[in-house]
């Protein structure tokens, strides 16, 4: 039988506000346990919540940029359940009634671009983290997290592979980063996934049972993840058995999920309108104070760097995938608007090599954009050589000195002229006669070779180019 995959995920987004979503305690990672949970955190008799308003406002940026519907009225509801993580006994989330509905964005998939719609994107509050590693035959608590504030955003389930499952995670991951309302640290539990996975008979319109693993922090993980999941439906299936609704953690050093327990239906929770909360009210004032602070998004400053800039598409794609990366790569063309595509070739290159073997995010570089457009300038102008380019770029890295002052500092200017050049191409070729007769054999490999000796004598100074032109003068003469 001829199976068909059917994924939807639901991404949890930590918002990238300086307070929880309902108290005023700090959101900051790192914090010794339980130094960052207050009275409202802890759910503690007598205290009210009062929502976070930039909570709000990230959310409906978000809704923005997915061109989705913004709710003018949306309401907190009480999902009850009952675990140690969870102080009050409930979290506060959103359930008929959420800020953002009906959104969507497209994706790249080995068939091309395809759109993926989101059912909706409501606001909650996180749990707490239970610490099992440090105790011995027991658990701790940690509520630093509890009330740290989420975006929920939860796709059809319109994903037919993991390849696509693991292309959209990495589309919402970027679109929040570049929109600056989460920092996406995977590692750090900023951004992660559930993936609810079924299969069915390919040509059947009903939906198979599904199970949802739950926590997955990494592109490669959600992609083995789901892969073994399918693969277990459908050995489970085919040998007579049945899938079970239920919650599935997938532990990476074994590549496989496993049960954790049986999955709750929405009517399990319990929903009901929190008492606390009034209802959240977005005016068209809001959303069009929002819509005009939106930046560039990821995929419009691809097509513009490939359509104003020339780059390709796969070049264009890499620059605009981090926000920083694209903002240095922009400052360090404007510089020399007419060597994009060279400035691409030295960032993607010379750049990310120094930042990767020193483990440097590109906003701690020593070199600063600005002076790598006009290190690329003195290439593509014929003051420096790519070999002394590169040379060069190595000095700036680690004296923070900019192009220019080392050039004139250790005389690295490319020689261009033809007058002296001539005499090194002279004294080269009487020096290495057989490889002239080589050369004019039709052995032009050997062309390189001379090349190499005229750049040795002149001390790597002399424009490669006339070398090559001259030597082929010469030779024919």
């Amino acid at each position: 039988m001829q199976w068909e995959t059917v994924i939807g995920l639901e991404i949890h987004a930590q918002l990238a506000t300086r307070s929880k979503i309902f108290s005023g305690a700090s959101t900051a990672y790192g914090a010794e346990p339980n130094t960052q949970a207050c009275a409202v955190d802890l759910g503690l008799p007598g205290v009210l919540p009062v929502v976070n308003r930039e909570a709000i406002t990230m959310a409906v940026r978000f809704g923005l940029a997915i061109d989705a519907q913004i709710a003018p009225l949306s309401v907190f509801a009480r999902k009850n359940y009952f675990y140690p993580d969870l102080p009050k006994g409930y979290q506060i989330s959103q359930y008929e009634d959420p800020i953002v509905a009906r959104g969507r964005i497209d994706i790249d998939t080995e068939q091309g671009a395809k759109t993926i719609n989101i059912t909706r994107a409501h606001l909650e509050e996180d749990a707490g983290k239970s610490l099992h590693e440090d105790f011995h035959g027991a658990t701790g608590i940690d509520l630093n997290r509890a009330g740290t504030p989420l975006l929920e955003i939860v796709s059809e389930p319109e994903m037919r592979s993991a390849q696509e499952a693991a292309s959209y995670m990495r589309e919402i991951h970027r679109l929040v980063r570049y929109l600056g309302i989460c920092d996406g640290n995977m590692q750090e539990g900023s951004f992660r996934c559930d993936a609810n996975v079924s299969v069915r008979p390919v040509g059947q319109a009903e939906f198979g049972t599904r199970a949802e693993i739950k926590n997955l922090n990494s592109f490669r993980f959600i992609e083995r993840a789901i892969e073994y999941e399918v693969e277990r439906q459908i050995d489970l299936i085919e040998s007579g058995g049945k899938v079970v609704q239920e919650t599935r953690l997938y532990d990476p050093d074994k590549d496989e999920t496993r049960s954790l327990r049986s999955k709750e239906d929405a009517h399990d929770y319990r929903y009901f309108p929190d008492p606390d909360l009034l209802p959240v009210a977005v005016t068209q004032a809001d959303i069009d104070a929002v819509r005009a602070s939106l930046p560039e998004l990821p995929r419009q400053k691809i097509a513009r760097f490939v359509t104003e800039l020339g780059l390709g598409r796969e070049e264009a794609t890499t620059l605009a995938n981090d926000a920083e990366v694209a903002a240095y790569f922009e400052r360090a063309v404007a510089v020399h608007p007419a060597s994009a595509r060279q400035v691409a070739n030295w960032v993607m290159g010379e750049l990310f090599a120094a930042l990767n073997r020193d483990n440097l995010a590109i906003s701690a570089s020593p070199i600063k954009a600005e002076d790598l457009g006009r290190l690329v300038e003195r290439v593509t102008d014929g003051t420096l050589s790519g070999k002394l380019g590169k040379q060069v770029f190595q000095s700036m890295w680690t004296s923070g000195r900019d192009a220019d002052a080392i050039i004139e500092a250790e005389g690295l200017r490319q020689v261009s002229d033809t007058t002296l050049i001539e005499v090194a191409v002279r004294e080269v070729l009487a020096a290495n006669a057989d490889q002239v007769e080589q050369f004019r054999a039709g052995k032009d490999k050997v062309l390189g070779f001379l090349v190499g000796q005229v750049m040795k004598k002149t001390g790597g100074k002399a424009n490669p180019a006339l070398v090559n032109e001259l030597i082929r003068t010469e030779i024919a003469r």
